[in-house]
């Protein structure tokens, strides 16, 4: 259960990432909301898992979720550089984290 709540709160990591951007491009309350919502769930989703599992590797895998969800969600909706050498990072970024959770 706590490695599903992990993968929750990674994804509203994204969101939230996601959502600074859309908020930048259009400042409205619906925004802000979703913004502060998105990241209020994903902090409460990282808090919740931290009562099971290690911190260093729930933090880590959280942090891999964000990082790479918001550079592939930046080149999806944003128009991001798309350069082969940025998806090895996001590659390398995600493995990392697979290999965190094998190992712990």
């Amino acid at each position: 259960m706590a490695w599903m709540a992990l993968v929750v709160a990674g994804l509203c990591e994204m969101m939230g990432v996601y959502m600074i951007s859309k908020y930048n491009k259009a400042k409205s309350m619906k925004n802000l909301g979703l913004l502060i919502g998105a990241f209020t769930l994903s902090f409460a989703g990282l808090a919740y898992v931290m009562e099971t599992l290690p911190m260093g590797t729930a933090y880590a895998i959280w942090t891999g979720i964000g990082a790479a969800g918001g550079a592939l969600l930046g080149m999806l909706f944003f128009n991001e550089s798309k350069d082969w050498r940025r998806i090895v990072c996001i590659v390398l970024v995600l493995g990392a984290a697979i290999m965190l959770k094998l190992l712990s």
